[in-house]
């Protein structure tokens, strides 16, 4: 008689505008959809229930990944190209590992990683102070009720809203910035919504006393978060218990893609380079 084995699988997707975020919604397409349709279609699972199929995190709509996880239950011997050979190239799964049956990706989770990009010339970000920027990310850092850094919903008054930044901290890269965020949890849209205070200190929009005011979960300060589309899920960590194991195929899989469409979004940009150019019909 076959029994289960349960594997956690870590994958990359693209918050691309045909999905509607991560999260499994009746009769729309999501990243955690596909993932669904394709362990059945290849043989891993029967239902989701049965195989206890359970994600580590939920994204919004236009959000990316590079180290998303999910954990399922099968008496199949997992093999993660035939899985890849299912999905599309938007989202791959790289690397697995075997784990207790009580295993759970969102419980589990000892951190979450996430990154923030932002093109340096947007609007006025170019004029950033990044000193006073650096200040205001490390007022992040530590226990904090984030009331006021996450989405306001219904049930806001009885969602814990106290949550423990590890780190939050900023690098320029060429043309851009890149915030990383680490953390056991977020609230929602919490990432997008520091960043977004973040950089107001950065330019002069706020000055640092406005930006410690979010800290007092008495007020009620409403805003847009920044753009999800500079969002990515960088990882989730599971600590030493948990020994991942690189795909070499499905690891190819994933870097061709991206050198593929980084390719083609240079080309692009080269591009509309050109069209900007005075000298047509000259």
């Amino acid at each position: 008689m076959s029994f289960k084995k349960r594997y956690a699988v870590k994958y990359y997707y693209i918050g691309s505008k045909k999905y509607r975020g991560s999260q499994r919604q009746a009769g729309i397409l999501t990243i955690e959809e596909v993932i669904l349709k394709t362990l059945l279609k290849k043989g891993y699972i029967t239902s989701s229930l049965d195989s206890k199929l359970e994600f580590a995190s939920r994204t919004d709509k236009h959000v990316s990944a590079r180290g998303a996880c999910f954990a399922f239950s099968s008496e199949k011997n997992l093999h993660l190209m035939e899985i890849n050979s299912a999905l599309p190239r938007d989202i791959g799964a790289w690397c697995f590992a075997e784990v207790h049956n009580g295993f759970s990706p969102r419980h589990d989770a000892v951190q979450r990683h996430y990154r923030y990009i932002i093109h340096n010339t947007q609007d006025n970000i170019a004029q950033i102070n990044i000193d006073l920027l650096k200040k205001a990310l490390k007022k992040l850092e530590g226990t904090h009720d984030f009331r006021n850094f996450c989405k306001s919903e219904a049930e806001l008054k009885d969602l814990k809203t106290k949550r423990t930044i590890d780190l939050a901290s900023i690098q320029c890269k060429d043309d851009f910035l890149v915030f990383d965020f680490k953390s056991k949890g977020f609230l929602r849209q919490q990432v997008r919504r520091m960043t977004k205070k973040v950089i107001e200190v950065g330019i002069g929009a706020i000055n640092l006393e406005e930006f410690l005011n979010l800290f007092d979960s008495s007020k009620n300060i409403t805003y847009q978060p920044a753009d999800p589309k500079g969002l990515v899920l960088w990882d989730v960590n599971y600590g030493e218990k948990i020994r991942f194991q690189i795909d070499q195929k499905s690891l190819v899989r994933m870097n061709s893609y991206f050198e593929c469409k980084k390719n083609l979004y240079q080309l692009k940009c080269e591009l509309f380079s050109i069209l900007q150019e005075n000298d047509a019909g000259q």
